[in-house]
């Protein structure tokens, strides 16, 4: 195994999910044409929020790894890209993962792509890790295309839930403890592990203050 460690109101009510499904549904496009898309249920993809919130929830802010396993970086809503990266490496759980942040904006499938890195996460929970990237904050994604994505394709209720699920997501990880990864470098504010460590969650980057990171 890789890891070491073990919303809203209406969010925490809802219905289980059935993940293999989900993830079945967003395979369906493997082998073809970039562009089309996978409309899941809005239902689903609350729930899938739900559940992936939870499992982040029960993990550490720093998350403590073991080798072997695969460092991926930008994805940017290219799911297709996603989609060769794992034929080329192997589909969860033939190989374990860690991503790197940056999942959403600037590419047309933001939702297929991160809908596929929470459903694996939920499945594969001990052996399937994505940390946060400056894209993964509202202040960021409001700009660059996942606000409008989530607005043209559900509503702007649901970009609020994947909001308050990017809020959950681990700073950073320590690979056999001498490898350390995080998206984008370490604030000179932070000199320590366990500062990273003692983050809580959910928290928000602000856009203007000096705190680094305030708990919402």
């Amino acid at each position: 195994m890789a890891g070491r460690e073990g919303g809203s109101r209406d969010l925490e009510m809802a219905d289980s999910l059935d993940v293999d499904e989900v993830i079945k549904q967003l395979l369906a496009l493997r082998g073809q044409r970039p562009g089309r898309h996978v409309q899941l249920r809005e239902s689903d993809v609350k729930q899938l929020c739900v559940e992936a919130r939870q499992v982040f929830m029960k993990q550490n802010t720093l998350l403590e790894l073991e080798a072997p396993i695969k460092i991926c970086g930008d994805i940017h809503g290219q799911y297709h890209d996603l989609l060769r990266l794992f034929e080329s490496g192997g589909f969860p759980p033939q190989a374990n993962y860690l991503f790197m942040g940056d999942y959403v904006d600037r590419g047309k499938q933001s939702i297929e792509t991160i809908c596929l890195l929470l459903a694996f996460k939920v499945r594969y929970p001990e052996n399937f890790f994505i940390l946060r990237g400056n894209h993964e904050c509202a202040s960021i994604n409001r700009i660059y295309g996942f606000y409008d994505e989530c607005r043209r394709r559900y509503n702007v209720k649901l970009w609020k839930t994947f909001c308050d699920v990017f809020n959950c997501l681990p700073i950073a990880a320590i690979i056999d403890e001498k490898i350390f990864c995080t998206h984008g470098g370490l604030s000179p504010e932070h000199t320590s592990m366990d500062q990273i460590k003692r983050i809580k969650r959910p928290c928000d980057v602000p856009e203007l203050g000096e705190d680094l990171f305030v708990v919402v």
